[in-house]
């Protein structure tokens, strides 16, 4: 192979990559080692029972999340030969995590070559004179060097129990199946089928 070729092929698997981690969570099962993490999964707890979650990436809105969630609960209840289920439990659990980093571009380019000379500016701060700042000692003008990202995932679960016949009109945590999957189906986002 070429050194164009290795090339190419290194930027379309880092493009492909880089495109994988900045999507949200697609209606998917919660598979390890998918391209996109997260996705729904459930537990059977009784014939008709089961215990279901979404999990979302860091992309991955909470109403997304509950949205899927519930579709998800709508899907299982028709699958499994039922009409409707009423949610016993519901949970959403978050997951926010703040990662300070160095700001790359203020990272000096130049190396240990350069002995004792480093780069300095001088500026003239109103009220202040002249100053002049380095990038090793900082400056109230130059202060902020750090990249400071707040992450959030969100996970909800829920306890259904299935049922069949109409739907009770006076209990509230209950839902047609049907009805629910019609109303949030086209919103519901299905992963990008690899070529």
């Amino acid at each position: 192979m070429t050194r164009r070729a290795a090339a190419i092929a290194a930027s379309l698997a880092l493009a492909g990559l880089v495109s994988a981690c900045a999507t949200a969570t697609p209606y998917q099962p919660n598979i390890q080692g998918q391209a996109v993490s997260g996705g729904f999964s459930e537990q059977r707890l009784e014939s008709d029972r089961f215990k279901v979650t979404f999990a979302g990436n860091s992309l991955t809105s909470r109403d997304t999340v509950e949205a899927y969630l519930l579709y998800r609960a709508a899907e299982l209840t028709v699958q499994q030969g039922y009409d409707w289920f009423t949610i016993v439990e519901r949970d959403v659990e978050r997951d926010r995590r703040t990662y300070v980093e160095r700001d790359p571009f203020y990272r000096p380019w130049y190396g240990p070559s350069y002995g004792y000379w480093r780069p300095y500016w001088r500026y003239y701060g109103g009220g202040f004179g002249w100053r002049t700042w380095d990038p090793y000692w900082g400056d109230p003008f130059w202060a902020d060097r750090m990249d400071v990202r707040t992450v959030e995932k969100f996970e909800a679960t829920a306890e259904i129990v299935m049922r069949k016949g109409p739907k009770p009109a006076d209990d509230a945590r209950a839902f047609d199946a049907r009805g629910v999957m019609e109303n949030i189906g086209p919103r519901v986002m299905r992963p990008v089928p690899k070529p």
